[in-house]
């Protein structure tokens, strides 16, 4: 499909607007407004490569940059959705392991807007269908699926038959959406796994573990989960996968913090679940070290930020926004700190709907100072009152400042023995503005 002369004078931004103005709610879970969508546009979804849909709490994007990196080592051509983007709506598209370019993506987003003839749809559903016309059109070998919410009635759970289904470690977030206990939560998830479709299954808590065993033997679908058919171990720094058919040693991955072994050990374990993936064992070595994902404990090394932060300070950025995303980046920071030790910052900016209180609480123990920020141009972003009262009912020492530059140039007033160790946290939201102001946007 290519973009008509007229198409390729609206901006992308115009067009997601004129989306967005389709439906009064930014999420509405449910699959009959996407089924009508794909009718209309000829079934996309049923002319695919194989899938590997992903859904969970936590570690999806890493899994999905994990598996994209390996397979590309392997020789094969990938697509892969992923969502939220950060700066670009581009970067949920990615087409050969490139993001899609700004002709391409208006024509599909178009040709969706024009088959849906102005009924009501989410901006994800129709982005989403709009993926499935671009991978539909362009050849590969597979397509990597990220959920965007949930799983059951995510836009994404209309594939019938993927090559895989995969489930990264779930916890409590999006509770007004999903349900309010881990059960439920992980019912939502488990929904993705479909018949006889092998299912790989990252370490869980007992309650969220029972239910995704229930659902793949209710439609039994062979159950590949960690610590059971899988293993993995990280011995003298490197990480250590094991089933059985084999061990292999590889290296540590390029992604910071511990749980990125537990992710990249998920990623082996689905390409080794799926027969007809031959990967050897250089593949999998060169996508553990090659893999890359923004805003997860991302060291920034160049760009505007460092300028405006203490001279020789480290800055870091991770998107977490939920009670585990706090417990990861939190155990990574611990991991730095017994490196090198620097006093630690923590620079937050979160969404009213999440639990501040349950995020903040995981570095209580690393640090007493919080700048609390808001995220500009972002609906519903929390007051950074209401943010800061909560990082003092947990004892800890609050500043507010208007912005990241403001937050970054006050701390280099202040005097330090050792160059502090920052960290910019809360959101993705945030990271993505971080991202865009430091001009260091994905690609």
């Amino acid at each position: 499909m290519n973009a008509s002369p007229d198409s390729a004078k609206t901006p992308l931004g115009e067009l997601i607007g004129r989306l967005s103005a389709l439906h009064q709610k930014r999420i509405d879970l449910g699959l009959e407004r996407m089924h009508r969508l794909l009718e209309r546009l000829g079934h996309p979804e049923r002319k695919l490569p194989p899938v590997i849909h992903v859904a969970g709490t936590n570690g999806k994007g890493s899994t999905v940059a994990y598996l994209r990196a390996t397979l590309e080592a392997a020789g094969l051509r990938v697509h892969a959705y992923t969502s939220p983007y950060l700066v670009h709506i581009n970067e949920c598209f990615r087409l050969g392991g490139v993001l899609v370019g700004d002709d391409e993506l208006r024509a599909a987003l178009e040709e969706v807007e024009r088959v849906n003839a102005g009924e009501p749809a989410t901006v994800f559903e129709l982005k989403t269908a709009a993926a499935f016309i671009l991978f539909a059109q362009n050849p590969a070998d597979v397509v990597l699926l990220e959920v965007g919410l949930g799983g059951r009635l995510d836009s994404t759970n209309v594939v019938d038959a993927p090559a895989a289904c995969v489930i990264t470690p779930v916890s409590m977030d999006h509770m007004d959406f999903l349900g309010d206990t881990l059960a439920s939560i992980a019912g939502e998830k488990a929904a993705i796994i479909k018949r006889g479709v092998p299912a790989i299954c990252a370490e869980q808590m007992p309650e969220a573990m029972a239910v995704i065993e229930a659902q793949a033997k209710r439609v039994r679908a062979p159950l590949f989960a960690a610590n059971e058919s899988w293993h993995v171990n990280v011995e003298r720094g490197r990480l250590v996968y094991s089933d059985d058919r084999g061990l292999m040693d590889l290296p540590a991955p390029r992604l910071f913090g511990r749980h990125q072994f537990a992710n990249a050990g998920l990623a082996v374990a689905t390409l080794r679940a799926i027969p007809h993936f031959k990967v050897s064992q250089a593949a999998f070595e060169a996508g553990i070290v090659g893999a890359e994902w923004p805003a997860r404990m991302q060291r920034i090394t160049s760009g505007e930020l460092l300028a405006w932060g203490p001279q020789g300070s480290e800055i870091w950025l991770d998107g977490g926004h939920n009670a585990e995303g706090g417990r990861v980046a939190a155990a990574a920071l611990g991991d730095l700190e017994e490196r090198v030790s620097r006093p630690l910052v923590v620079v937050a900016g979160m969404m009213a709907n999440k639990d501040a209180q349950g995020f903040l609480a995981n570095f209580a123990g690393l640090t007493r100072h919080i700048i609390a920020v808001p995220i500009p141009d972002t609906e519903n972003a929390m007051p950074v009152d209401r943010l800061a009262d909560t990082a003092r009912s947990l004892g800890m020492r609050v500043e507010i400042a208007p912005g990241i530059e403001a937050a970054l140039r006050g701390l280099s007033k202040l005097a330090y023995e050792v160059p502090p160790r920052i960290l910019i946290t809360g959101s993705l939201y945030l990271a993505g503005h971080v991202l865009a102001i430091n001009g260091t946007p994905p690609a």
